[in-house]
């Protein structure tokens, strides 16, 4: 459960992370300009848990890791999305940032409503409002996979149980 943060259509990945920044790729460092030039207050209030909501082609632009690796390194448990653009939505994935495509739960939901994510199902709960929305729900190897923290944490696991 946390609190949405919610921005708008065509969110790229300069405004996640400004290219101003990318001279350095430690997560913690990334995290404390994640969003700045959009909200210069979510570095600084984002809270674990909370939740980033965004319109049309999320995380469009540049091919950019940092972009998902400074969401996540803020603390942000999930960001849901009308739609994710295509790079974004694989490195979101390879890191270990869950996403969600759920036009309803975007329409509904507005910045500073509790809501709460349930990974597993899919489903999307604005406590706020009382409406729950159904997202698609990863099928269980990718849930594996976002829950060892991305790809290369999940491969290291399988050989280690290989």
């Amino acid at each position: 459960m946390g609190t949405a943060w919610k921005f708008g259509h065509d969110v790229d990945t300069d405004v996640i992370i400004p290219a101003r920044y990318l001279n350095q790729s430690a997560p913690e460092f990334l995290a404390a300009h994640c969003m700045e030039d959009a909200d210069p207050s979510f570095a600084k209030e984002v809270k674990s848990g909370d939740i980033l909501v965004g319109g049309k082609n999320f995380g469009c632009g540049s091919s950019r890791e940092h972009a998902p690796l400074a969401i996540k390194a803020s603390g942000v448990k999930a960001v849901i999305a009308e739609s994710f653009a295509r790079i974004f939505y694989r490195n979101a994935l390879n890191i270990g940032l869950p996403i969600l495509e759920c036009p309803e739960a975007v329409g509904g939901i507005e910045a500073g409503d509790d809501v709460e994510v349930d990974l597993t199902t899919g489903v999307i709960e604005n406590r706020t409002k009382g409406e729950r929305y159904q997202a698609l729900p990863f099928p269980p190897f990718m849930q594996e996979l976002i829950k060892a923290g991305g790809l290369i944490p999940y491969v290291r696991g399988r050989k280690k149980d290989a």
